[in-house]
């Protein structure tokens, strides 16, 4: 008799993608989007394991001649053509402007990863902080001390005129 052997378990890859939509966007937009991203995953054999919405932030430059967008991460297993159809998605949602998907392992078994409960972080705290008000650990000069030493102070350009 010939041995039978287990079936083989299902290995998948980790991928996790971030992509940014237009700030004006409504909250049941960005929810719509991440509904359709996980609709994708889902019949393409793979598995949502988190979506973190990060909120309104500012960019480094502006995308889509706007200066802030909604950043949306997403954690999630699947096969090799998973990211493919992903992008492709996204590619064509006129809300998205920007989108990059990167592979974290290989091979993972899907039974060892829980699925966790999705995440609306608060958005961009600079804007709820005071204009004047330096930011917390800022690196530019110590608490407490000047802009110019006293000695320098005093000898301004625009005194001597």
């Amino acid at each position: 008799m010939a041995a039978e052997t287990a079936p083989a378990k299902q290995r998948l890859r980790e991928y996790e993608t971030i992509f940014l939509v237009k700030p004006d966007l409504t909250d049941d937009n960005v929810d719509r989007i991440k509904d359709r991203v996980r609709g994708i995953v889902d019949r393409e054999g793979g598995k949502v394991l988190r979506f973190t919405i990060w909120g309104k932030k500012k960019t480094m430059y502006p995308i889509a001649k706007q200066a802030r967008a909604i950043y949306v991460h997403t954690h999630y297993l699947g096969g090799t053509n998973l990211v493919a159809e992903v992008e492709r998605n996204l590619r064509n949602l006129d809300e998205v402007t920007r989108y990059i998907s990167v592979k974290i392992a290989e091979e993972v078994d899907p039974e060892t990863r829980p699925v966790l409960e999705d995440v609306r972080m608060s958005g961009d705290v600079e804007e709820a902080r005071p204009p004047g008000e330096p930011r917390e650990g800022a690196p530019f000069r110590p608490e407490g001390e000047e802009l110019l030493p006293p000695e320098l102070e005093e000898e301004s350009p625009e005194e001597e005129r």
